[in-house]
């Protein structure tokens, strides 16, 4: 192989970012949910639904099946039917950005959803331009 080529190659690799370091500023967001009586009250679910950049309605319907319980959104908060306990409700909301959120590739927040074919549905990451179909749920 040409040895100008090897060259300009290191220099390209030597200048690309490395990716572990970028994510490290991103948290999944802890949900700030309490019990009150028979339902559970998830209070900061508009930030949590900001910072996925995902339609609420779109994270209650996955709540809703995750839960096995009906949610109802008012405006910024997410009302669920049964007394959750908050490490279960933190581990769902987790769970959602692992699978819709989180690229599957460089791992970083910055994906959309794309389109919904036959059930399921196309992300695409904006930091690495990954595309994958995952299963709608």
């Amino acid at each position: 192989m040409d040895t100008n080529y090897e060259k300009l190659l290191d220099r390209a690799f030597a200048k690309l970012p490395s990716l572990s370091a970028e994510n490290v500023d991103f948290k999944i967001p802890v949900a700030d949910s309490i019990v009150q009586g028979p339902k559970t009250v998830l209070k900061n679910f508009g930030q949590i639904a900001d910072v996925a950049r995902r339609d609420k309605e779109d994270i209650a319907r996955y709540m809703t099946k995750e839960m096995a319980a009906p949610v109802v959104v008012e405006e910024q908060r997410l009302i669920i039917s049964a007394k959750v306990n908050p490490e279960v409700v933190n581990a769902k909301i987790k769970k959602y950005f692992e699978v819709y959120v989180i690229c599957k590739e460089c791992h970083k927040p910055d994906t959309h959803i794309e389109s919904v074919t036959r059930g399921f549905l196309t992300i695409v990451c904006e930091a690495c331009g990954a595309r994958y179909t995952i299963k709608h749920s």
